[in-house]
């Protein structure tokens, strides 16, 4: 792509005016699915936009301001998540969560010193494709469940119809919207299923009504701005809760396997973002970098009890369309969304969606995460009539879908996606034929540079 196309280049800051209506663009493509994930976990939504906008700001800060990238809540952790707070409560899954982000860190580290060529041979598509096709396959019965239970436990027609209508309209807009509203399909069905739900008498509008009430019966501006603006819940480590006194080797083993998974995947959307404005982001600022971005916002998510973040799909096809590269503009996004997490009846609207819409938009969501994994294979010619690969990817699949795990007394449990990651890596490196895993190697097709790499840092 040719830079006379460009709108605004990586470095250049827009008119006030303009800023403010392209950063809330960015906003409203991050906001459907980021607010899915805590919602889908237990966390606050609230927390999860501050902290998608806190990391991003320090995502571009690391960055140097060179790649216009934002962050927000990753689907990869959304069963990992979830297994550790069973475990643990949220502090488990925030301990977790932080030590997956020093996963990165360590990553970051080795691809500055060694180039990229060693992640290649970790983790090749052929273990990459099943493992990303089983986060998105498990998590399958749970948009099920919320497309067809009340909040009682009970089935309900009411709560499927709701689930089928939202999923229409998310489809719908999926294939026919164009333009702008071609990036924000899943928060305009979640906004039309909202709306369907209400009139199907199954949004509890309670705490909006009272939250309006103390907005609108507000005296003076200082009882003004106080009813609009509250603390997140917040869970920060040593205030509300002690680290080592929750840390354990079986939340470790949930949470940070997965974070080799996200890290592959964040490899591929550099490359599609490099693609996108027409700059080698993996050369410069350096693939270390944008990776140790994403950990230091995973970092700072779990300090404040917000789910992992990684990089998003849907922002990368706004820059696409609009060609508004600015690291200005990504920027005052973030700015938004804290904003956003600090105003309560935003919170209130958010708690207020019925699981059922949820789990109609969440229905496609993991099937397209599922097929993305797919996808992978398919665009690196994984040729599944070679027996290694057959063998990788069938035992990833089974082991992952079927919720098998390993106990080791009461304590410790490896299971899920980390269990299926684990088993696929070793897999790949204990059996012969290698090369034939990597298909045409197009997943980490860059040139392999450490020097240059070192340069740009």
């Amino acid at each position: 792509m040719s830079k006379q196309e460009t709108v605004l280049d990586v470095r250049d800051k827009p008119s006030l005016s303009k800023w403010i209506t392209l950063s809330l663009q960015h906003l409203f493509a991050m906001f459907g699915a980021t607010i899915l994930v805590p919602f889908l976990t237990g966390l606050s939504p609230a927390v999860a936009l501050v902290s998608s906008g806190l990391g991003t700001l320090a995502y571009i800060l690391i960055t140097k301001g060179r790649i216009p990238a934002y962050l927000g809540s990753s689907f990869a952790f959304i069963a990992p998540v979830g297994a550790a707070m069973s475990a643990s409560g949220v502090p488990g899954a925030m301990v977790g969560s932080f030590f997956a982000g020093l996963v990165y860190g360590g990553v970051a580290l080795l691809i500055r010193a060694l180039g990229l060529k060693w992640i290649m041979k970790v983790l090749p598509p052929v273990v990459v494709g099943p493992v990303i096709m089983v986060i998105g396959l498990g998590l399958a019965s749970t948009a099920i469940d919320m497309a067809t239970t009340d909040p009682d436990g009970n089935y309900s027609l009411t709560y499927l119809l709701v689930a089928l209508v939202t999923l229409g309209i998310t489809i719908i807009a999926t294939v026919f919207f164009r333009g702008f509203m071609s990036i924000v399909p899943i928060l305009f069905g979640i906004t039309c299923g909202y709306i369907f739900a209400w009139t199907q008498g199954i949004v509890d509008t309670s705490n909006i009504a009272a939250e309006w009430n103390n907005i609108t019966s507000a005296n003076g501006i200082g009882e003004f701005f106080g009813a609009i603006f509250q603390m997140p819940q917040f869970v920060i480590p040593f205030v509300d809760y002690g680290p080592l006194s929750v840390l354990s080797l079986e939340i470790l083993l949930i949470l940070v396997p997965v974070a080799f998974v996200t890290i592959a995947e964040h490899i591929g959307d550099q490359m599609v973002l490099s693609k996108v404005v027409g700059n080698n982001f993996l050369q410069k600022p350096g693939l270390h970098r944008s990776i140790a971005g994403d950990g230091i916002a995973t970092i700072i998510a779990s300090m404040l009890g917000g789910p992992p973040n990684t990089t998003y799909g849907e922002n990368i096809g706004v820059l696409a369309i609009t060609r508004v590269f600015s690291v200005f503009v990504v920027g005052g996004a973030a700015v938004f969304a804290i904003l956003f997490g600090f105003i309560g009846i935003i919170t209130d609207l958010i708690g207020a969606i019925p699981s059922a819409v949820m789990g109609g938009v969440s229905i496609l969501l993991f099937g397209i995460i599922a097929s993305s994994g797919l996808r992978m294979m398919i665009d690196n010619n994984i040729d599944l009539g070679e027996k290694r690969n057959l063998i990788i990817s069938s035992v990833i699949l089974v082991i992952g879908i079927g919720g098998a795990s390993i106990k080791v007394g009461d304590n410790l449990e490896i299971a899920g996606v980390s269990l299926a990651a684990f088993i696929g890596v070793i897999l790949n490196l204990a059996l012969p034929g290698k090369e034939k895993g990597q298909g045409n190697g197009k997943m980490f097709q860059v040139e392999d540079d450490s020097n240059s790499d070192n340069s740009a840092a």
